[in-house]
C-alpha cells in the first residue's frame, strides 16, 4: 500500500553558541541544525538527514565575511547527456568548485538566469538537487534574470519570451527574498560590513521610477561607518561591459542604464557594481562617467572615487565573446567560466578574487584599504553643492 503526503514538517534546533568580544561589540556566532521531513497518512515520520548552519553576521560586526557572486550559471548533466536548454556545461564545474571551498564560503548571491527552466518545472529540480550542498548550508540570495521574468504583457521591462511564460513566480515563489513585494523582485540585504542593493533588472529602473527610488533609498540608507563594503548587485549589465552583444549596440552596457543610474552610483560611493547576462568575466576602472577616476589596478587605498564595475555572468551558460575594440576603461577580461568573492577582513580592508571554475584558483583580483574619513571625503559629483553662501 503507497503512502501518502499530508504534511511537510520542518525541524531547527540550536547547536552551540560561540561568544566574542573583538572591536567593541559583543560578536554571538550560532549554529542550527535542521531537518526537513513529511508525515504521512499512517501518522509516521520521514526525515531527510541532518543539515547544519550558521546564523548570519549582525549589521556591522566585525568578523571574517565572505561572499560569492555570479550569475548565469544553469545546471547540467553529471553523465554529460544531452538535456533541455542543452549549453550549460560550465555549471557542474562552478557548483564543484563552490561545495569544495564550502568552508570558506558565507554566503553565495546567483543574481540571474538560475536555471534555464523556461516553463519546465522538472528543470527547477534537477537545479535544486544541484545546488543542495551550498544552499542547505549557506544564503543562496537570487536576482531577476530575463530567463525567469521576461514575457510579453506582464510589466517586465524587457517584452521577450525568454522566461518561457514563468513571468517570475518560480524564482519569487521558489526563493525567499527580502522584498517588500515579491513580484518586484528589489531588495536590499545587509550580511555584517557589507550593504546589498539587489536591482531587478527586469522592471523598470530609470529614474522617476518605483525602483529607481528604491535603488537611492537602499544606498542612502546605509550607517558606512558600520557597513563601509557598498555593493550595487543586478543581472543585466546596468554598468559597464565590452561584450560583443553590447559592444555592437554602441552602448556596452544596457542602453539607458548608465545615464540613469550612474549618479547615484557616484553621490552614494558604491565601491562595487556586479552584474551577470554577458557570459563572461570582466573588471573595469573605478569609474564615472566613462572616465577612470584612478589610473591604479591591483591596490586601492584611500578614497576610490568612482565605481568598479565587474561582469560575472560565466558561470555555466555558453560563454559570450568580447569585441575586439579596445575600451580604456577595460582592466581585465576573460572568456571562460568563473565566480567571484569577496573577503571583508574588517571595516577598512577588503580583498575581491575572480576564481575559474575549472580548477578554482585565482585569476584576478584586487584590494581595498581605506578608513571611514575617506568614504566621506568629496570627489566629483559626490557632495553637495556649497557656494560661500551656504
Amino acid at each position: 500500500m503507497p503512502f501518502h503526503l499530508i504534511e511537510s514538517v520542518f525541524s531547527l534546533t540550536p547547536l552551540k553558541s560561540l561568544i566574542s568580544d573583538t572591536y567593541l561589540d559583543i560578536g554571538m556566532e550560532i549554529w542550527y541544525t535542521y531537518k526537513l521531513g513529511h508525515r504521512l497518512f499512517n501518522s509516521t515520520y520521514v526525515w531527510s538527514q541532518e543539515y547544519q548552519f550558521r546564523a548570519s553576521p549582525f549589521p556591522g560586526q566585525n568578523s571574517l565575511q565572505r561572499v560569492v557572486i555570479f550569475g548565469d550559471m544553469g545546471k547540467d548533466e553529471a553523465d554529460g547527456s544531452n538535456e533541455y536548454n542543452n549549453f550549460q556545461r560550465g555549471s557542474l564545474n562552478t557548483t564543484k568548485q563552490l561545495i569544495k571551498d564550502l568552508k570558506n564560503i558565507d554566503i553565495v548571491f546567483h543574481i540571474g538566469d538560475i536555471c534555464y527552466a523556461n516553463g519546465y518545472i522538472s528543470q527547477w529540480d534537477q537545479f535544486t538537487a544541484q545546488i543542495e550542498p551550498i544552499a542547505s548550508a549557506v544564503p543562496y540570495m537570487l536576482a531577476s534574470g530575463n530567463h525567469e521574468r521576461d514575457w510579453p504583457g506582464t510589466g517586465s521591462f524587457y517584452e521577450n519570451n525568454d522566461s518561457g511564460g514563468e513571468c517570475g513566480v518560480l524564482a519569487e515563489t521558489m526563493f525567499f527574498v527580502p522584498a517588500e513585494n515579491r513580484a518586484k523582485y528589489w531588495y536590499s540585504t545587509d550580511y555584517g560590513m557589507f550593504r546589498f542593493c539587489i536591482a531587478d533588472s527586469e522592471h523598470d529602473w530609470r529614474e522617476g521610477t518605483e525602483q529607481y527610488k528604491f535603488i537611492e533609498h537602499c544606498l542612502a540608507s546605509v550607517d558606512r561607518q558600520k557597513q563601509p563594503w557598498l555593493v550595487f548587485l543586478a543581472h543585466r549589465v546596468l554598468g559597464y561591459s565590452s561584450d560583443l552583444g553590447y559592444a555592437v549596440e554602441g552602448s556596452f552596457g544596457e542602453p539607458m542604464a548608465k545615464e540613469n543610474l550612474q549618479k547615484l552610483w557616484q553621490k552614494y560611493k558604491v565601491d562595487i557594481a556586479i552584474y551577470g547576462h554577458a557570459h563572461n568575466y570582466e573588471r573595469t576602472c573605478p569609474i564615472y562617467e566613462n572616465q577612470c577616476t584612478d589610473n591604479e589596478k591591483r591596490y586601492y587605498k584611500g578614497t576610490l572615487k568612482g565605481t568598479i564595475h565587474v561582469v560575472a555572468g560565466g558561470a555555466g551558460a555558453s560563454l559570450s565573446p568580447f569585441t575586439t575594440l579596445k575600451t580604456k576603461w577595460s582592466l581585465f577580461r576573460d572568456y571562460d567560466y568563473g565566480f567571484v568573492k569577496l573577503t571583508a577582513f574588517g571595516h577598512s580592508n577588503l580583498l575581491f578574487e575572480y576564481k575559474k571554475s575549472s580548477d578554482g584558483k585565482v585569476y584576478d583580483s584586487f584590494r581595498i584599504s581605506r578608513d571611514y574619513r575617506d568614504i566621506l571625503a568629496c570627489t566629483l559629483d559626490s557632495c553637495p553643492p556649497t557656494t560661500l553662501a551656504s
